[in-house]
């Protein structure tokens, strides 16, 4: 009785210390020298958003440059937002 006690824990501690060695690589997939995970989009390809205040059109990347340009010196730039 004793001998099996001792082999049953001696199997569970066996069991736990291979499932802990089981992590899998997490690397991105590549195959035939190109990438095969989820294509990610371009910026300006996505739609403005719904608050309206862009004024760049979906997949004009002129547009959305400006945008860019005009939020980052009006809106963005701290010493014109609080009155410098």
């Amino acid at each position: 009785m004793k001998r099996i006690s001792i082999l049953a824990i001696a199997t569970a501690l066996l069991a736990a210390g291979v499932a802990g060695c089981g992590e899998r690589e997490q690397t991105a997939l590549y195959k035939d020298g190109k990438y095969r995970g989820k294509p990610d989009t371009r910026p300006w390809d996505n739609a403005p958003s719904a608050y309206g205040s862009e004024t760049w059109k979906q997949g004009d990347h002129v547009t959305w440059e400006n945008q860019l340009r005009a939020r980052s010196i009006t809106a963005q730039n701290e010493h014109r937002r609080i009155g410098h």
